[in-house]
């Protein structure tokens, strides 16, 4: 080999490695996009993070201020019924010693006069038997008053017999007769009155019984007065306790009050650190997403240097693909088939109880019939493809691929992952397709699956101009 020949075989070794140095590059800045795009998902999740804490402090912080102003009314009202209980105590303390001496005085009153009441009803059953005694005595005399009488009447029957040898003893007779009649008479009264006395006596026997009943019913009354007095002690016992618990209570409030004060501060503290920490999250979130759209602007630049990447194919696809949609709706437009107005219709009209929300234009029937004939053989021309659908510029996706465009059910989360057509995806990377208007884009994103669940997926789209008017873009994601 001649030196030519060395030089010209050098040139072809350097070529080849500077071709291999280059699509080294791409597929390095390939990558390094989809880790930017995992630090950017993970950076949004820890900012969604924070906003919680900082949402779940705030919230905590407005209960430990709530807490603490219940605990100084709570310590104003322990102070109000701290003083309350003193002033009850004592006014109680000295109500109950003067109701129990007038009890006390009361009982022993009432208890002598229920005695006397009893005592008297015994003096009158003495005196009625007194009284028994003196009638059969002044019955005695009565007897003796008649008997008295016929004695001096045959004292006169045998002096008027004598004549005047019985003169002296008529005299006698006539005396005699004369004191029995007078003993007689005050007999009689004395009978007379002694029935009355002995009425009298009865009708006082009655009231003195009746008094007896209600006497034994006051004693009874006189020892619940004395047991009401030692309840009433037993009350001031009591409310010296309660008293004296009220007592034990204040310090312990105080210092609820003071570690309330103290949780309130470190609350504030957190609350503060939560605030720098969010503030610093977001700016993270922002300088983060900046790289990311530096790493897609120079895998774009890359791409149009005609440096091949693993990325290249998968871009030529879709552009093609969108040019196809394009010509579609020009076509349609052309042919009747769709007016210009109803393919840019932006009235979404909500799909029912539908959640997620589904959507409706005039031009939804429409892309259901056209756009599966386009969108489904893609799916089969790369192993990484997961889905290809064109959105309107506000995101819009009308016709998804037939395996995302299952009938919703009743689970949400399952809707969020099966019927993914006629919904709104106004993210990032849904408007950034929308809304593009370069030859493509390639974007890095975290797929939300529905439930939490998240997939890694690069987006390439290419936009859809219709008559000169920008449509949409078609999007074909695949897996990294």
């Amino acid at each position: 080999m001649n030196v030519a020949q060395l030089r010209v075989s050098d040139e072809n070794d350097t070529i080849l490695r500077h071709d291999a140095d280059i699509a080294a590059i791409g597929e390095r800045a390939s990558r390094l996009g989809v880790e930017i795009a995992d630090v950017v998902g993970l950076i949004d999740d820890l900012g969604k993070l924070g906003h919680r804490q900082m949402e779940t402090l705030k919230s905590v912080v407005r209960e430990a201020r709530d807490t603490g102003a219940a605990n100084a009314r709570l310590a104003a009202s322990m102070e109000e019924t701290r003083a309350s209980a003193a002033e009850t105590r004592a006014v109680l303390s000295a109500s109950a010693d003067t109701v129990a001496r007038t009890l006390d005085g009361a009982v022993n009153d009432l208890r002598s006069l229920s005695e006397g009441v009893i005592g008297f009803g015994a003096s009158l059953e003495k005196v009625a038997g007194t009284i028994k005694l003196v009638r059969e005595a002044s019955a005695s005399i009565n007897e003796i008053a008649r008997e008295t009488q016929l004695v001096a009447l045959n004292a006169s029957i045998e002096a008027a017999r004598l004549g005047d040898a019985g003169k002296g003893f008529a005299v006698i007779g006539n005396a005699v007769k004369a004191l029995a009649d007078q003993i007689g008479s005050a007999a009689k009264q004395n009978e007379t009155s002694l029935a009355a006395l002995q009425d009298t006596l009865a009708a006082l026997d009655r009231t003195s019984k009746d008094s007896a009943a209600t006497a034994g019913a006051a004693i009874e009354a006189s020892a619940q007065a004395s047991e009401a007095t030692r309840t009433i002690q037993s009350l001031v016992s009591t409310v010296e306790q309660l008293a004296d618990r009220i007592d034990g209570m204040v310090d312990p409030v105080q210092q609820n009050i003071a570690a309330s004060d103290l949780v309130r501060v470190h609350l504030g503290e957190l609350a503060g650190m939560a605030r720098d920490s969010d503030g610093k999250l977001a700016a993270a979130g922002r300088r983060s997403q900046a790289i990311l759209d530096i790493s897609e602007d120079f895998i774009l630049y890359i791409a149009g240097t005609g440096i091949e990447t693993p990325d290249t194919p998968l871009i030529e696809i879709c552009r093609h693909k969108a040019g196809e949609i394009a010509a579609l709706f020009e076509q349609a437009v052309d042919g009747g088939r769709i007016a210009l107005s109803d393919l840019f219709d932006e009235d979404y009209r909500p799909v029912p109880g539908s959640d997620p929300e589904q959507v409706t234009t005039r031009f939804t029937a429409f892309t259901d019939r056209a756009l599966p004939a386009i969108q489904e053989p893609v799916l089969a021309m790369d192993e990484r493809i997961v889905f290809c659908a064109a959105v309107d510029r506000n995101g819009y996706l009308p016709t998804h691929n037939l395996v995302y465009s299952r009938p919703q059910g009743d689970d949400p989360v399952w809707n969020a992952a099966n019927c993914r057509n006629r919904r709104i995806f106004c993210d990032r990377t849904g408007l950034g397709a929308g809304r593009n208007t370069r030859p493509f884009l390639l974007q890095t994103y975290r797929r939300d699956m529905g439930g939490g669940a998240f997939a890694l997926m690069k987006d390439i789209s290419a936009p859809i101009t219709v008559k000169g008017r920008h449509w949409g873009g078609l999007r074909i994601g695949y897996k990294v």
